[in-house]
């Protein structure tokens, strides 16, 4: 069956003889499937893999896209099949039609499942196929508990429960486990264990837990946005920040001095990472958590937000054998992802791939991380000095923010090593006036300076609840001229607003993605670099050569139905 998944591919283009045979590989020597590693490897994604086994097996193919993966609200499939099942199978429910349950199957070959769905519901079942990512992503928005939290909360100022945790409670070994969370446990145990579930269900990135005053603010930022929900009482604030410094092994004594720690829990079949931060304020602490769920990370270009012709330019410096590549932006816009998902997909055997890091966010197979640590001198500097003894091929060093780093990754490109970095800068061109400052040589930098870019990520709308609305005529010229658009495309498009939906918990978005500009570094603009540095006629150059900005690649997705005219002028700005 492997085999044949991998001949469809192959047949329609999506994968060569030589990347085949190199999952196969991967495959068997890893005891894995052929599916996993082809999207490990980066050869093909989730959707191709997934539309390949539906041919080859001959069902229909359920995705988020096509309208199918959508189950029905008002035939009770919650009660029919539970969470738990749902989740631990990877099933979704779907309709129930001619007394036959219809539903989405990551894995339509397990004759052992169907028959126990077939026990479970009393009905037979009519398969479809969906990939594993979008399941999981339909299980959280259909089953999720939205009014968790608020009952807990309610359930505290009742005064129902135990107010004192037990030392159950309170003793962590490893990760801890929001799915077996005990009932006998105290309410502020509770109340945590329901802040966190609620946060994930939402697609919280952080939560914002502080005093003002008499009054406790709770909030989620969810899609880069924040926004307030139910918080605890102020009689348990001080309880649920000791309970979290126990989890994250800080000092609950310690009130006077900021703190960071962090912990592990595992929640619907998923690890995640949450980092704290304890900061001491005028009422009291404050704390954030950030929440790092390893299953949310998109590690394939192909769904990061580039363009066609921006993926091409910036795979093609990213398989050059050396030379410097740069990816600016503010912090929180995703450069950490698009530079390891870049590394996923050039990732080869062949190729020594280190990276320096603060802090590591992925684990990636088949490279070499380094996590920073400045208090006993392993900084950025000082470890890619060490890397260049250790033969790399491919060097991530994470950020560059001083002059010694900045040489030594110059040093590292002209000595054979392609290194990519990050600058905290507002344009993609305003890195090379950056790395001048920092004491790179304009010399040296024309002729080793590969490519630039820059991201920010834009809200992405809810494909449940959007509604279509027709936009001024002079907003729709002043796209047509930033988007490079041909005027007569303007009857084809659809522009849309958000409204906001029990499903996308009101935000009218659900997602984000990255917007770009990807500028490869040609000769003009090398000659500018080496002879004036001029940045106004470096943007000239650029634009001579036809390459989107940032809000000409967010028009492109406007135009597409993704996102909102507001959205693309909010985070970018005028060229």
């Amino acid at each position: 069956m492997a085999r044949d998944l991998g001949e469809i591919l192959v047949d329609q283009g999506t994968l060569t003889e030589e990347q085949l045979k190199r999952a196969e590989l991967y495959a068997r020597q890893n005891n894995a499937s052929l599916s996993d590693a082809l999207v490990q490897f980066g050869f093909a994604n989730e959707n191709q893999v997934t539309s390949a086994l539906a041919k080859h097996h001959s069902l229909p193919y359920a995705s988020i896209e096509n309208g199918i993966l959508i189950p029905e609200r008002d035939q009770d499939l919650q009660k029919l099949v539970p969470e738990k099942f749902a989740r631990e199978n990877l099933i979704v429910p779907l309709f129930i039609e001619d007394n036959e349950l219809a539903a989405a199957f990551y894995d339509p070959t397990n004759l052992f499942l169907m028959d126990n769905i077939r026990m479970l519901v009393g009905k037979e079942v009519q398969p479809f196929i969906a990939s594993k990512s979008q399941i999981l992503a339909v299980i959280d928005s259909f089953y999720g508990n939205k009014n968790l939290l608020e009952e807990v909360v309610n359930e505290t100022e009742e005064g129902k429960g135990n107010q004192q945790a037990s030392d159950e409670d309170v003793q962590i070994a490893g990760a801890l486990d929001l799915d077996k969370s005990s009932a006998s446990s105290s309410q502020n145990v509770k109340l945590v264990n329901a802040i966190l579930k609620q946060a994930i269900s939402e697609r919280t990135s952080d939560i914002h837990l502080e005093l003002f005053d008499e009054r406790v603010s709770l909030r989620f930022r969810i899609d880069g946005s924040l926004y307030e929900r139910t918080p605890p009482n102020k009689e348990s604030l001080n309880a649920i920040i000791s309970r979290i410094k126990i989890l994250s092994k800080l000092d609950i004594a310690e009130k006077r001095l900021p703190q960071d720690g962090s912990f592990g829990i595992k929640y619907q079949n998923r690890a995640i990472e949450v980092r704290v931060s304890v900061c001491p304020a005028v009422y009291g602490e404050k704390l954030v958590l950030r929440i790092l769920d390893r299953g949310t990370g998109e590690m394939n270009v192909d769904k990061l937000g580039f363009e066609p012709e921006q993926k091409k330019a910036f795979l093609e410096a990213a398989n050059l054998p050396h030379g410097l590549i740069f990816l600016t932006g503010p912090t929180g816009s995703g450069k950490s992802t698009t530079l390891n998902a870049v590394l996923t997909t050039i990732r080869t055997p062949e190729l020594n791939f280190m990276t320096l890091e603060d802090p590591v966010e992925y684990k990636l197979a088949g490279i070499s991380q380094v996590q920073v640590k400045p208090q006993i001198g392993l900084t950025f500097a000082a470890g890619l000095r060490s890397f260049l003894r250790q033969d790399p091929d491919v060097i991530l060093v994470g950020e560059v923010r001083d002059n010694e780093t900045a040489e030594a990754c110059l040093k590292a490109a002209l000595t054979g090593h392609l290194v990519l970095s990050t600058l905290h800068t507002n344009e993609a061109l305003g890195a090379i006036p950056r790395l001048i400052d920092m004491g790179m040589e304009p010399f040296l930098l024309s002729s080793s300076l590969a490519l630039v870019a820059a991201q920010r990520l834009v809200r992405i709308l809810c494909p449940y609840c959007k509604v279509p609305y027709q936009p001024e005529p002079a907003m729709i010229a002043k796209i047509i001229n930033e988007g490079h658009f041909n005027p007569k495309d303007v009857n084809t498009w659809t522009f849309y607003r958000s409204v906001g939906c029990p499903r996308c918990v009101g935000t009218g978005f659900m997602g984000r993605r990255a917007i770009y500009e990807v500028y490869r570094i040609n000769e003009e603009v090398r000659n500018i670099i080496y002879k004036t540095q001029d940045l106004v006629a470096m943007r000239s150059a650029i634009d001579r050569s036809g390459a989107l900005n940032l809000r000409g690649n967010g028009w492109r997705k406007v135009v597409k139905g993704l996102t909102t005219i507001d959205e693309i002028l909010a985070v970018t700005t005028e060229d």
